[in-house]
């Protein structure tokens, strides 16, 4: 049993090597007008491992079968940018654009917010 325990740790470890935090939120990216940019991603893997450990029938004879295997699947897809421009902070989504009226006037809230602050000035 510890040689398929050996083989799904492995795997794990490799996971754990690909996927951090940095993978997720990105570093910033600071642009020469002094905007800062940071990535936001979401990231999804899946993970399957298997294997055998069959004995010969006669108790003379060493159990030499041993088969094990395992594999992983990680998409990164990017989801949005967090956008730093002097106190200003604002989130611009890669994703398509919303669906549902609803949506829409949730993202077009803080647009809104800078017109009537500029006009109020």
């Amino acid at each position: 049993m510890s040689e398929i325990n050996d083989v799904m740790n492995a795997t794990m470890s490799k996971i754990k090597e690909m996927v951090d935090v940095n993978t997720i939120v990105g570093n910033p990216i600071t642009t020469p007008d002094g905007v800062t940019l940071i990535p936001v991603s979401k990231v999804t893997f899946g993970f399957a491992a298997g294997g055998t450990d069959a004995k010969e029938a006669s108790a003379a004879q060493k159990p030499v079968r041993f088969g094990a295997g395992s594999g992983a699947g990680v998409t990164i897809s990017p989801v949005a940018f967090i956008v730093l421009n002097g106190s200003n902070a604002r989130v611009l989504y890669v994703d398509p654009p919303a669906n549902s009226t609803v949506d829409r006037i949730i993202d077009l809230v803080p647009d809104v917010i800078d017109k009537v602050k500029s006009f109020a000035e």
